[in-house]
């Protein structure tokens, strides 16, 4: 992000014409915000939709989990704290 310049050595009309562009920015910012959070709104949904056909289908939604590589995570002891 860039610092902002000098605001003693700005004219009203460039304070004006920097508000504006940063106003602009701003919108653009946001308009981006708002697509990537329905991209990600449709994905989740489509992800739940797979998760509700799978268990409709009698799968468990575990179905991907190595049980036995987490029994194995879970039994092993953790490394003692760092000092």
């Amino acid at each position: 992000m860039e610092a902002l310049p000098d605001l003693d050595s700005l004219s009203d009309q460039e304070l004006r014409d920097l508000i504006r562009d940063l106003m602009d920015e701003e919108r653009e910012v946001s308009y981006r915000r708002r697509i990537l959070h329905g991209k990600i709104d449709i994905l989740r949904a489509e992800l739940q939709a797979r998760l509700k056909k799978d268990v409709g289908e009698g799968k468990s939604p575990l179905h991907d989990i190595d049980v036995d590589k987490l029994a194995e995570i879970l039994a092993t002891k953790a490394s003692p704290p760092a000092e």
